[in-house]
């Protein structure tokens, strides 16, 4: 039996939101241990050597620090793409794997409203070695410190550029 991301049946509604609020917790819990166990400015403390490492660090635009001083604009921006997003998805049910993929892109926006509008920035706390050797050699930098909320939004729209790659075998099935 093969994979198709474009099965007839949906999941419910309340699934992708259940996902969604696991992961929004799960983001939350880690900035708060990080503000209370880290602290900013420090070096990097190996978790994976070589490939994750702790350290505290704040953002208050968006990814690579874009729009950097504009916290309450982006988590109102963000807020809003989020919740459409769980809103969307809870009126009408989508493909089992679209919907989970947009249920981690609303948890990661979410995730950093929150930050957002509570502290005026977004707590990062997850530094990969690993990936800034890929980014020096490009001669572009460290990358960048993350979060959990982050990886979402990065993970579920990698997912959805490759959902967009896989051909339909259903006539009239849209994503």
């Amino acid at each position: 039996m093969r994979f198709d991301p474009f099965q007839r049946r949906r999941l419910p509604g309340w699934i992708p939101l259940a996902l969604a609020a696991l992961l929004v917790c799960a983001d939350q819990a880690l900035k708060a241990w990080a503000r209370s166990h880290l602290s900013y400015g420090a070096a990097p403390i190996p978790f994976l050597p070589g490939l994750i490492s702790w350290q505290l660090t704040y953002n208050t635009g968006a990814a690579w620090s874009l729009f950097s001083g504009s916290s309450v604009v982006l988590a109102v921006l963000r807020l809003l793409v989020g919740m459409g997003i769980l809103a969307y998805l809870f009126l009408r049910p989508q493909p089992r794997m679209m919907a989970l993929v947009l249920g981690l892109i609303a948890a990661g926006a979410i995730g950093n409203t929150l930050d957002g509008l509570a502290l005026g920035r977004v707590t990062d706390m997850l530094y990969s070695p690993a990936l800034s050797l890929v980014t020096r050699a490009l001669r572009a930098g460290s990358f960048p410190i993350f979060n959990i909320a982050d990886s979402c939004v990065v993970l579920g729209t990698l997912l959805l550029i490759v959902l967009s790659f896989v051909p339909d075998r259903r006539a009239g099935q849209r994503l």
